[in-house]
C-alpha cells in the first residue's frame, strides 16, 4: 500500500504522541533484545515509512538504509535523517539491492500492507547475509484490534501469528532458527498508563502481546569466489 502525504504525516504525528511514543519504545525494546545489532552492520529496514526505526538503528551504530513505496514516507524520513541514511522510493516486492548486500533486513510492521508478503520475505533473504528480523502485528492477540483502529493499521490487509509467520518462514528456507517474542498486552487506549503493568511481563517467547517480533540467522555452508551463498541454511525452531 502507497500511503499519501497527510496519512503519511498523521502517522508521524501519532508517533510523537505520549501514546505513539511508548509503544514505539516497547517495540523498539523488543526488537533490540531479538538482534542485538552490532555497531557497524549495515542494515536495510523494507518498509521503513517515516524513519523511526532507521533513526533508532543509526543510534545503535548501524549503517542504514531503507525503501518503502509512498514518496510521502521517504520525504518524512529524509527530515528525520539527512544525510545519515541511504533512502529509496521503490517496489519492495523486487528490491534494488544486491544479493548478500547488508548484514540486517528489518520489515517492521510493512508487511501487513504488501499484496505478497512472502515474495517480500524471499527479497529480503535474498539482499540479506546474516539475519532478519520482522515486526508484526499479533492476529491472535485479543488487543491488537485496538491498536489497528486508532492508527495506520487500521490499512493493514495482513495479520499474522507467530506460527503462520514460522511455517512462511520455513516455507521459503528449509530449515532456520527463530527466536520471537511480543509487547504490547493491553488495548492501546490504555496506555502510558498502564505502563508499569505493561514493563513486568515477559516479552521473549510470549504469544499474547499485539506487536510480535522474530529474527532468524542465516548460516552459509557454501561459497563462490565472490560472495556467499544461500543453498543451505541449518536451524532448528523454538
Amino acid at each position: 500500500m502507497i500511503f499519501d502525504a497527510k496519512t503519511a504525516q498523521s502517522y508521524d504525528d501519532w508517533l510523537t504522541s505520549p501514546v505513539g511514543y511508548y509503544i514505539t519504545g516497547r517495540q523498539q525494546k523488543l526488537i533490540l533484545d531479538l538482534l542485538a545489532p552490532q555497531e557497524g552492520e549495515t542494515m536495510l529496514d523494507v518498509g521503513c515509512k517515516s524513519g523511526q526505526f532507521l533513526l533508532f538503528f543509526r543510534r545503535h551504530g548501524c549503517n542504514v538504509t531503507g525503501i518503502d513505496p509512498s514518496p510521502a514516507m521517504i520525504d518524512l524520513a529524509r527530515k528525520k535523517l539527512g544525510h545519515r541514511a541511504d533512502l529509496y522510493q521503490g517496489n519492495v516486492h523486487d528490491l534494488p539491492f544486491s544479493d548478500n548486500e547488508f548484514d540486517v533486513v528489518s520489515l517492521i510492521t510493512s508487511l501487513e500492507f504488501y499484496e505478497n508478503p512472502q515474495r517480500v520475505i524471499e527479497e529480503s533473504i535474498r539482499v540479506a547475509r546474516n539475519r532478519i528480523v520482522i515486526g508484526f502485528l499479533n492476529r491472535y492477540s485479543l488487543v491488537t484490534e485496538s491498536l489497528k483502529a486508532d492508527t495506520i493499521f487500521r490499512h493493514a490487509s495482513n495479520t499474522f501469528g507467530i506460527f503462520e509467520l514460522r511455517r512462511l518462514i520455513r516455507g521459503i528456507l528449509s530449515e532456520t532458527t527463530i527466536h520471537w517474542g511480543s509487547v504490547i498486552f493491553f488495548p492501546i487506549r490504555w496506555y502510558p498508563s498502564f505502563s508499569f503493568v505493561e514493563e513486568w511481563i515477559p516479552r521473549l517467547n510470549n504469544p499474547l502481546g499485539s506487536f510480535g517480533g522474530c529474527v532468524f540467522p542465516m548460516v552459509y555452508t557454501r561459497h563462490t569466489i565472490q560472495e556467499p551463498l544461500k543453498d543451505s541454511l541449518k536451524v532448528g525452531v523454538r
